[in-house]
């Protein structure tokens, strides 16, 4: 049974940057994969005023979410933007889960890569949908259909979490995939997407023009950059090919001198919320 704690409980001499009210659960255990890590739950400012049921919303490199004393690129502001969407309506509750440094790439893609490694996604997958979730099912006032449940992350969080919707349907029924490594695999997930049956629900799609900044040398920014988000457009086709209606089902952004880093996907998360919680 998890032991939830509020997160700024023990405060270890760094300066945190928590806003709300954020549990922890340290060393949960995942029997799909036969690791510990840290869970986080962000509960919406209402939580603990009324006695309704919220979305909930898993987020994949939870380090970075939420604490600039835990991020290793900076912090996504989660908490922050939650806050002030609060106050139009909209709560969710997050839930965050740590990568687990170099297995990250293996829990992110259910393929493999031969330089890159990967083929655990699957694994990781069914702990989100046959561990974590049932114990923040019970724990916590959600809402537990699928249409409410929801499943985000970047880079190859991206990836996973779109894997994730088509792989359990009747668990996800939307995911947010923010600058997705489609690249990873030979792009073996856009093969994935092509193959697999249509399941209803929501899918947000982004991209910067200049996710590469920063990682290459200046001859080659421009063409690797838009090299990602062309293929980033091709899954684009391939959703709305698969019956996915723009704007309705799919929302695809694409935002002009961004970055591959969290101050990107941090800006973005807002549209990305609302899109999801909208009627």
């Amino acid at each position: 049974m998890p032991d939830w704690r509020p997160y700024l409980e023990q405060k270890n001499g760094h300066h945190h940057t928590v806003t709300g009210d954020l549990q922890v659960s340290r060393g949960f255990w995942s029997p799909q994969l036969q690791n510990h890590r840290d869970i986080l739950v962000y509960l919406p400012p209402s939580y603990h005023h009324s006695s309704q049921r919220y979305p909930v919303l898993y987020m994949h490199d939870g380090q970075n979410l939420f604490d600039a004393a835990t991020s290793y690129a900076g912090e996504w502001q989660v908490d922050e933007t939650m806050e002030t969407l609060a106050t139009r309506g909209y709560e969710a509750i997050v839930v965050g889960i740590p990568n687990m440094g170099v297995r990250r790439m293996d829990e992110y893609s259910p393929f493999r890569d031969p330089r890159h490694g990967g083929g655990d996604g699957k694994k990781y997958v069914n702990f989100i949908a046959d561990t974590l979730k049932p114990a923040i099912d019970r724990d916590f006032r959600t809402h537990a259909a699928a249409a409410a449940t929801g499943v985000l992350g970047s880079s190859m969080g991206g990836l996973i979490s779109l894997y994730a919707f088509f792989h359990r349907p009747q668990v996800f029924g939307y995911a947010g995939i923010m600058s997705p490594s489609v690249w990873f695999a030979d792009e073996a997930l856009l093969r994935y997407v092509e193959d697999v049956p249509y399941q209803p629900g929501k899918i947000y799609l982004d991209a910067g023009t200049r996710e590469y900044a920063g990682f290459r040398a200046d001859r080659f920014l421009h063409a690797a950059s838009r090299q990602y988000y062309g293929r980033v457009r091709r899954l684009k086709r391939i959703l709305v090919q698969k019956g996915y209606r723009p704007v309705r089902q799919l929302l695809h952004v694409e935002e002009k001198e961004a970055r591959h880093e969290e101050a990107a996907w941090a800006r973005r998360l807002e549209r990305a919320i609302c899109f999801f919680l909208e009627e």
